[in-house]
């Protein structure tokens, strides 16, 4: 699934109570410094994507007369633009690998900033780390299938996109990672 920066603060605190959790890692500077640092990881990360896609939809905009003429799949044109600028921009297309990678980035980050200390194999903590990002991101999707189902049992249509359905998603959102007890 692919991750928005609305979800990093939620990912980033995860990573830093399951670290704290785990037994393996002392926190220097409490867990604040160390789901700030992993914070700014994540979305260091995000927002090279973003600005990869961007660049696609300028390219499939600026040919959209020949993707026309040619009637080219124009999702399947971006994937391939996307997966051809991908190592330009330093982004991993795969999710399993791109997790990995941060996870690694984090974990290197947390230690040159010396907001942890450990005494097992790195692989152990990236792997905490690793199965934070994924096993927030799978809380995610479910909570974001709750807050969409309660949507719909509102009595008036909120449309996707405009100012009052961005409030509403976001105070359902706030309300379902309370009830779950994740924020």
């Amino acid at each position: 699934m692919k991750v928005s920066l609305t979800h990093v603060p939620h990912i980033a605190t995860r990573i830093a109570v399951d670290l704290s959790r785990s037994g393996l890692v002392t926190m220097t500077k409490g867990l604040e410094s160390t789901a700030k640092e992993a914070e700014k990881v994540l979305a260091a990360n995000i927002k090279k994507e973003i600005a990869l896609e961007e660049k696609v939809k300028e390219i499939v905009n600026a040919n959209e007369e020949q993707i026309d003429f040619y009637l080219a799949d124009e999702r399947q044109l971006f994937f391939m633009i996307k997966k051809k600028l991908a190592p330009q921009y330093g982004v991993v297309l795969s999710y399993e690998d791109r997790y990995s990678d941060i996870a690694h980035q984090i974990l290197d980050e947390l230690y040159e900033e010396d907001l942890i200390n450990y005494d097992v194999s790195e692989n152990r903590i990236k792997n905490i780390i690793y199965d934070a990002i994924t096993g927030s991101i799978a809380d995610s999707s479910e909570i974001e299938a709750a807050v969409f189902q309660k949507i719909k049992s509102y009595k008036r249509n909120l449309i996707p996109g405009t100012d009052e359905y961005e409030i509403v998603y976001e105070k359902l959102y706030k309300d379902e990672l309370l009830r779950r007890g994740m924020a």
